[in-house]
């Protein structure tokens, strides 16, 4: 394709000598436009590049909004919104007064949360804790109905853990089980696999939240009654006792992932 046959924008952007862009911080490389997708997350993308490549290490800071914005020839809210973009998914943090900051992440874990964080901006992350409401509240109706009973000692043990858990690690592994647990033993592969395929960027998500909280009790507390009513085979109580710990945990995770940025 000739470079006239390009839209403005792309052409604008990639045309360009490469000194042009990129070149006020090593590493940064030119952005291509995606005509259908914010500018943000075209920069979101960039910096992650940036970042995993090796040019910022876990705990050390990444330049400043000024040098990026002058680096890569967009304004400084861009910069921004990209940046928040990078926060929600638990790569980076700031600190008020003293910059931004690379936490590090489970290379493992990076994949998937890359591929659902990416979708981001605030409005997309508050659809997506709203898919899961009522992913959660179906399966666990389900799971009332047709768990096994090797499916619900497994549902089981996962609250155990969460109710011996000492540390912020034991308690978020222990409730991603306790939520995938009930999954497996609603019988619906389709709906188990939805919610696997966001488990990593829940882990993120229920971490940053159990790390704000000064005791675990209160999320245990609200996962005793899920069990129980699948215990019980009562499909109407295990959708109740999801719902309302559904509700109550997605409002302390959207109050917590608010203060990113601010």
């Amino acid at each position: 394709m000739d470079d006239d046959d390009r839209s403005p924008a792309v052409r604008g952007r990639i045309g360009r000598p490469p000194r042009e862009r990129g070149a006020g911080i090593e590493g940064l490389r030119p952005i291509v436009s995606v005509p259908s997708e914010p500018a943000s997350n075209e920069i979101a993308r960039v910096l992650l590049d940036y970042i995993m490549a090796g040019h910022v290490g876990p705990g050390e800071k990444l330049p400043s909004e000024r040098q990026l914005s002058e680096s890569l020839g967009v304004g400084r809210s861009t910069i921004r919104e990209a940046l928040k973009s990078l926060g929600l998914l638990g790569l980076i943090e700031f600190r008020h007064g003293g910059g931004t900051y690379f936490r590090g992440t489970d290379s493992d874990l990076l994949p998937r949360v890359i591929e659902w964080g990416l979708l981001l901006g605030e409005r997309n992350t508050t659809d997506l804790v709203e898919a899961r409401q009522y992913l959660e509240r179906i399966t666990s109706g389900l799971a009332a109905q047709r768990r096994s009973e090797p499916e619900l000692e497994a549902i089981h043990a996962a609250l155990l853990r969460m109710g011996a858990a000492r540390t912020t690690e034991q308690f978020v592994d222990a409730d991603v089980a306790f939520h995938l647990c009930i999954a497996d033993a609603s019988g619906n592969y389709a709906l188990a696999n939805m919610l696997k395929s966001i488990s990593a960027l829940l882990r993120v998500w229920i971490h940053r939240v159990m790390d704000a909280e000064t005791s675990f009790d209160v999320s245990y507390l609200e996962h005793v009654p899920v069990y129980e009513a699948i215990a019980a085979g009562d499909a109407d109580a295990a959708s109740r006792a999801m719902e309302t710990h559904m509700e109550r945990a997605s409002g302390r995770l959207l109050a917590t992932l608010h203060e990113i940025g601010e």
